[in-house]
């Protein structure tokens, strides 16, 4: 009897924690392309921002470059909620970050939700 009360505690615990937790109840994925005049450069000053991304909500981040070109980068970039995302993608630190660092042009930013399952 005391393991069928445990499992019951235990699925009751994480039932609890899930409904109460953003990143399960709400899942932001913001995508980021670019072409960079360097990605060598691009790269590591990217690197050096990762403590600006933590502090500005980022949760999870990934670098991809296409296959025929690798200046052509996209990013993606993880969130507890939509606001987060959004303050991110305006905030000036960024731009004037991602100027400094040779990014080409006006980036193509959007943001999604993850689906329903």
């Amino acid at each position: 009897m005391k393991s069928k009360n445990q499992l019951i505690l235990g699925l009751l615990s994480m039932t609890l924690l899930c409904a109460a937790s953003p990143t399960w109840a709400k899942d932001v994925r913001m995508f980021v392309r670019h072409e960079v005049a360097d990605y060598a450069v691009w790269k590591k000053g990217y690197d050096d921002f990762a403590p600006n991304q933590k502090k500005m909500g980022v949760i999870f981040k990934a670098v991809y470059q296409t296959a025929d070109n690798p200046n052509d980068v996209t990013v993606i970039h993880d969130f507890h909620s939509l606001e987060k995302a959004q303050a991110f993608a305006a905030s000036p630190v960024l731009k004037a970050d991602m100027e400094r660092l040779g990014v080409k042009g006006q980036p193509q930013i959007w943001i999604t939700n993850k689906g329903a399952k």
